[in-house]
């Protein structure tokens, strides 16, 4: 028997829009993942805390307030510490492409943007989750 990919959604930051990131963990749950959503206003040390405690293959970020630039490579940062290499962190929200390309540079997986459909995100975690042979 295998287990379900266990995804983390959070938002970080100040950021007190949270709709993308339900529809997100409802699609992700649909996709037969098991979602743990932290709620609005969760700092990087919570979320890598949170992480940690719920054993997650996935912390994902919904990003709208323009922060990514600093709260992505902080949390990136704190997960390399606490040893989670093997953990996927992606998002997405409002963010150039070259923000994109320059995360993607710091560790960050693939980041999503407007327009993107559940199922291509969907497809995204299980596709590097499989890559890595975790028994999901």
């Amino acid at each position: 028997m295998t287990r379900k990919i266990r995804v983390l959604i959070a938002k970080a930051g100040l950021d007190g829009h949270d709709r993308g990131a339900k529809v997100i963990a409802a699609a992700l749950r649909d996709a037969g993942m098991e979602v743990i959503y932290t709620g609005l206003r969760q700092t990087p040390d919570m979320i890598v805390e949170a992480a940690l405690q719920e054993d997650v293959d996935v912390i994902g970020i919904s990003m709208l307030s323009g922060a990514h630039m600093t709260l992505f490579p902080r949390i990136r940062k704190l997960m390399d510490d606490k040893g989670l290499n093997d953990v996927l962190l992606t998002g997405g929200g409002i963010m150039s492409k070259e923000d994109i390309e320059d995360l993607k540079k710091q560790g960050v997986g693939q980041l999503f943007t407007p327009g993107a459909s559940m199922q291509q995100i969907a497809d995204y975690i299980s596709e590097w989750v499989a890559k890595r042979g975790v028994e999901a």
